[in-house]
């Protein structure tokens, strides 16, 4: 029986990733790195310095830092998402689901706390957070469980008996390192990739997660 709930946020609760390619591309394309849709999706849903990091080592660059490319492309996300953002399909209609059964919510993400932030003031959904967290603040970003682990302790509740809800390959690895029940919402292109579909369930939409998705899981 799980007795929290906690959301990955780029992906999940907000339509982030394209935020996340335009501004890694343009960032990139700088230092003259031009990602193809392939190099975006490998890193996708990883600790930005993890990513910075990445291609500094496949295709070093003179000029910038890894730290000022990093800050950059963290300014310019918060920049779409303070313009653009929009909550994904069945956000709201989860959230309410899992208040009206006393489940307790927490965020844990690979993003900065400033994104963290200006997403849930955009979307009108910190209410339902007490804990939100983000990898930042790790160790290792995922798909090292660290930052799951660390929610629970804050939710006070056992890894096993939380249920995560992941988007990216490197999330669900994450969770289900942790030993959490993980729900996946994949994009289209990772629908098929074969870390995701360790996930324990896979579903098209949070719209999907209704009273009788929840009994299920009893």
């Amino acid at each position: 029986m799980i007795k929290a709930v906690i959301f990955d946020m780029d992906g999940v609760l907000i339509d982030s990733e394209p935020f996340w390619r335009r501004a890694e591309s343009e960032v990139f394309g700088t230092v003259g790195i031009h990602l193809t849709e392939e190099d975006l999706n490998y890193t996708m849903g990883r600790r930005i310095d993890d990513v910075v990091e990445h291609w500094y080592h496949e295709r070093p660059w003179d000029g910038p830092s890894k730290k000022e490319i990093e800050d950059e492309i963290v300014q310019k996300v918060i920049e779409f998402v303070k313009t653009e953002a929009k909550p994904m399909p069945g956000v709201r209609q989860a959230l309410e689901l899992f208040k009206e059964h006393n489940l307790p919510m927490a965020i844990a993400s690979s993003s900065a706390t400033e994104i963290i932030d200006a997403v849930v003031d955009r979307l009108g959904i910190r209410n339902y957070f007490p804990h939100i967290y983000s990898a930042e603040n790790e160790e290792y970003g995922k798909p090292h469980p660290g930052v799951y682990i660390t929610t629970a302790k804050l939710l006070g509740v056992p890894p096993h008996r939380c249920l995560a809800i992941e988007d990216s390959p490197s999330g669900v690895l994450s969770a289900k390192s942790a030993k959490m029940l993980c729900v996946a919402v994949p994009e289209r292109d990772n629908r098929d990739n074969k870390y995701v579909k360790i996930a324990d369930i896979v579903i098209n939409s949070l719209e999907e997660i209704n009273q009788k998705f929840l009994t299920s899981l009893a």
